[in-house]
């Protein structure tokens, strides 16, 4: 039978660092839609509205990417699928 403390530790360090990536990307993302909308609104104040709407709409596309990451990071923890063919 094969070292499955090994396994483990290898999985659950992949996992930390992909939720390390996984989360750090959209936050940079988000800064920059911030950003770039604080801009716009100062260039144009008058399309408030719109603008607003359009960041709203983009930060919630770009925080899913992120629970995306956290429900495969917790799955990969919790119920490893590769563990079953290390175990056959």
């Amino acid at each position: 039978m094969p070292d499955l403390s090994t396994f483990t530790i290898v999985s659950t360090v992949a996992a930390i660092i992909g939720i390390a990536v996984g989360v750090l990307l959209p936050a940079f993302a988000m800064g920059r839609a911030i950003s770039s909308a604080l801009d716009a609104l100062a260039r144009q104040p008058e399309a408030e509205r719109s603008i607003m709407r359009t960041l709203f709409i983009g930060l919630a596309m770009i925080e899913s990417l992120a629970i995306y990451v956290l429900v495969i990071v917790l799955i990969v923890l919790f119920r490893n699928p590769l563990l079953e063919y290390l175990l056959k």
